[in-house]
């Protein structure tokens, strides 16, 4: 697999998307980037601005945090909430 030259959608610039970052897009099954890191941070900063927090408490140390979702009552189908320390500590034990 060799680099691939790509062309931003949003700016018209264009970037390499490097053997390492195809074969992780690839392990995640993700389509290529159409855009480029600044366009896409650009875009992150953009949406993250405007998200809306809303309050819970962690399932598992029980501390009070902000989700950027809803949270459901698992009587009515929704899931564990995990504050940010215990999201973390459980993606990292998988």
């Amino acid at each position: 697999m060799a680099d691939q030259e790509i062309t931003c959608r949003d700016c018209g610039a264009t970037f390499t998307f490097t053997e390492g970052e195809q074969e992780f897009y690839a392990s995640k099954n993700l389509n290529p980037p159409q855009r480029c890191k600044t366009c896409r941070s650009a875009r992150k900063d953009q949406r993250g601005g405007d998200r809306q927090m809303h309050d819970a408490v962690c399932a598992q140390c029980g501390a009070q945090c902000q989700v950027p979702f809803k949270p459901r009552p698992e009587s009515e189908g929704g899931k564990p909430v995990l504050c940010k320390a215990c999201f973390t500590a459980q993606r990292a034990a998988r």
